[in-house]
């Protein structure tokens, strides 16, 4: 909630829903997922969201504002998961068919971590993904101790691809200039205006790559 460029950003409403209501929908539409938890911090501004999440029925874990990395260990004890992914909850259009397909790709028995941004970004801005060993996310949790790995959480994984087995996970097409994240206003605004023009965005699975990407070119092809 205490986002400095968007305040409140989750808790927003999109498209007649919460921020946060289309990310843990879109998360549990994935087939491949047994349990969705939401990790918050144990600052006063989220109890909304740890309110939130007990009206709903969503397992919740709070901890650290700045050490992310020991939430992200605090839910996997608590969900007992072998295989654990990571999504953020400024993806209000977050795909559950990257989620299935990298899931689907993902043997623990030969990598660690794979990503939608390793070794560089394909998807647009907002279909971030993340895919890990549970062991291994908890191993670092208990052993690292730089500021930036406990704040950004994966990034021991890819600072040190000499300790892990990395694999990346590429989008069809290369849309990495695409932005359909919510981090500023402006973000919130361009959200607003895709899912008005493309009202069928609201079922999770809908193909939001093709939507977004004939929609970003047709704004780039009006003329001024």
């Amino acid at each position: 909630m205490g986002s400095s460029r968007l305040p409140g950003k989750v808790l927003k409403t999109l498209a007649g829903q919460r921020v946060l209501d289309h990310v843990v929908t879109r998360v549990k539409a994935a087939s491949r997922v047994d349990d969705v938890i939401v990790a918050t911090s144990d600052l006063p501004a989220d109890n909304a969201i740890a309110d939130h999440c007990a009206a709903r029925g969503w397992m919740c874990v709070r901890g650290s504002e700045t050490d992310v990395l020991s939430r992200y260990a605090a839910a996997v004890r608590a969900s007992n998961a072998e295989i654990v992914v990571r999504v953020t909850s400024d993806c209000p259009l977050f795909s559950p068919r990257i989620l299935d397909d990298m899931l689907a790709e993902f043997d623990p028995s030969t990598v660690d971590y794979m990503s939608t941004n390793w070794p560089d970004r394909s998807f647009p801005v907002g279909l971030d993904c993340e895919v890990m060993r549970a062991d291994s996310l908890l191993g670092i949790a208990e052993s690292t101790t730089d500021p930036y790995d406990r704040e950004h959480v994966t990034a021991h994984f890819y600072r040190n691809p000499d300790r892990f087995r990395l694999a990346g996970h590429r989008c069809v097409l290369p849309l990495a200039h695409l932005r359909i994240t919510l981090d500023t206003a402006e973000d919130y605004d361009r959200l607003v205006a895709l899912f008005s023009a493309h009202p069928e965005l609201a079922d999770p699975n809908a193909d939001v790559v093709s939507i977004a990407a004939h929609y970003f070119d047709q704004l780039d092809n009006v003329a001024p």
